[in-house]
């Protein structure tokens, strides 16, 4: 059976495909009870990890609980490795992702929608945010193919939120209004997406997003305003009371209505009412921080609007965004074409079933948010250059890949190849914003180097006549990226794909 896996900071939603039918699969609590979502956090019960709502039956008033993990996995140097904080003691994140993969498959094959269908392989898209680099891609798709899931493909969350819109508003795009913009604000990510559609075609034109802004950001905001209040602002506030009081916000955030008044949060044995119009005051410049991620995608111009373009609408998904300050902002700076999703917390896990229904007809044309680069030598290593060689938003190939190649004479006795992802591009060419190291190399361009010493002890020198050098970047359909480099006259290969540690 198929499935729309969303991935998220702070809760996980799955989607089945039923006959072309896209229900939000129930997931039953330690007391039987039924939600739309499994909480994505971590506990520890003495060695084992437990997940989801075992954990937070299992962490009760305990410091043991790890939330907001999947955060990490923006991290530019993230690797299986990385250590994840739960209670006193520490994990790496590859045990940690594969224990919340299992939990998650675990909790698909015992819900109803697979009752009488237990040999069944369970087959599934799960979604990434659009600005994952390929250490985070490739870490969410080995924890769900280990755990027992076919993985059919990783789709960037705010293209899988187009397919939603356009599976519920067939035509609500034209001639004359034919692009989307989807406004993506999770637990832990922003992401923007500019889509053109027409019918159950979509291609993504380009997508922005900032790695580390989400509604963790918004609870964070809550809680010091609740502890000004409480007259307790600098206190030295332990984890333990701090975690529950993030909880007690977030719980009062996602209850605010617009004529909400006062949010009222417990603070040990007392409640603390926070002004609705002070949290959003304080909270607005978060909302604003997305505007400007995402303002190129509707005009270069800060006055930009949508009324001199063929954009239909701007439409918010993500549980973040149901924040009544957050369309109140945009509608504030676009105008009354801001839409959000009647279900925003779900919009995505349901674009990742209908993306993994072979029936449904719904295609899509992605490209990359993020380009790949790399520094080499220059000079006989006095000086480093930077190449680009996957642009942002470059055109896939017919096979949703993008490759790069590259032909010329080595210069040196050896290259030193340091490639990385990048947001952007400077008027000079020089990578601008957020880098994420992709892999690096030493290849030794002179044959009599290849004896297995270490190539960082040898001094660069430049050499005239150097070998062919083939290079060739690739960026699969999921957005992992493999580097090889070939010298096609020595018959010497050096190969490598982004690694898990």
């Amino acid at each position: 059976m198929r499935f729309g896996i969303d991935f998220g900071t702070t809760r996980t939603l799955i989607a089945a495909v039923d006959r072309g039918n896209y229900p939000i699969v129930g997931i039953d609590d330690h007391d039987g009870d039924l939600h739309e979502h499994i909480p994505s956090v971590v506990a520890l019960d003495g060695d084992r990890i437990v997940c989801g709502w075992e954990a937070l039956k299992h962490a009760q008033g305990r410091p043991l609980l790890a939330r907001s993990f999947k955060r990490l996995l923006a991290q530019p140097r993230v690797t299986s490795e990385t250590p994840v904080t739960i209670g006193g003691t520490q994990r790496p994140l590859g045990e940690v992702l594969l224990a919340f993969a299992r939990y998650v498959t675990d909790r698909i094959r015992n819900s109803s929608v697979m009752a009488g269908r237990d040999d069944e392989p369970i087959e599934a898209i799960v979604g990434v945010p659009a600005n994952a680099h390929s250490a985070q891609r490739l870490l969410t798709l080995d924890a769900f193919v280990r755990a027992g899931v076919n993985v059919l493909a990783l789709i960037n969350e705010p293209s899988a939120a187009a397919f939603e819109y356009t599976h519920r508003h067939p035509r609500a795009l034209n001639s004359k209004r034919k692009s989307l913009v989807v406004y993506d604000l999770g637990g832990g990510t922003f992401d923007a997406s500019l889509v053109r559609v027409n019918g159950t075609d979509h291609e993504i034109v380009r997508s922005l997003g900032v790695g580390q802004l989400g509604g963790d950001d918004f609870d964070e905001v809550l809680v010091d305003l609740a502890l000004e209040h409480a007259g307790r602002a600098g206190d030295v506030f332990g984890d333990r009371a701090r975690g529950r009081l993030l909880d007690e916000a977030r719980t009062a955030k996602e209850r605010l209505a617009p004529q909400s008044r006062r949010l009222v949060l417990e603070l040990d044995d007392d409640d603390v009412a926070v002004p609705v119009e002070e949290f959003y005051e304080a909270a607005k410049p978060l909302v604003q921080r997305t505007i400007t991620a995402m303002r190129p995608l509707i005009g270069e111009d800060e006055r930009a609007t949508l009324h001199d373009t063929e954009i239909a609408g701007i439409y918010l998904v993500g549980g973040a965004s149901g924040l009544p300050l957050v369309p109140r902002v945009l509608r504030e700076e676009f105008g009354r074409r801001v839409h959000r999703s009647p279900y925003p917390s779900a919009s995505t896990a349901i674009g990742l079933a209908i993306a993994a229904d072979p029936d449904s007809g719904y295609r899509l044309r992605d490209r990359p948010s993020r380009g790949i680069g790399v520094f080499r030598e220059r000079d006989s290593g006095r000086e480093v250059a930077f190449d680009p060689l996957v642009l942002p938003g470059a055109e896939p190939g017919p096979d949703g890949e993008f490759v790069a190649v590259r032909r010329y004479r080595a210069a040196h006795n050896i290259g030193w190849f340091r490639y990385v992802e990048y947001a952007a591009l400077d008027a000079a060419g020089e990578s601008t914003g957020d880098l994420a190291p992709v892999v690096s190399l030493a290849v030794p361009f002179d044959p009599e180097l290849r004896d297995g010493r270490d190539l960082s002890g040898v001094e660069i020198e430049r050499r005239d006549n150097g070998p062919e050098v083939i290079e060739t970047v690739r960026v699969d359909a999921n957005g992992i990226t493999s580097i090889r480099i070939e010298l096609p006259e020595q018959g010497y290969v050096v190969e490598r794909s982004v690694g898990l540690g």
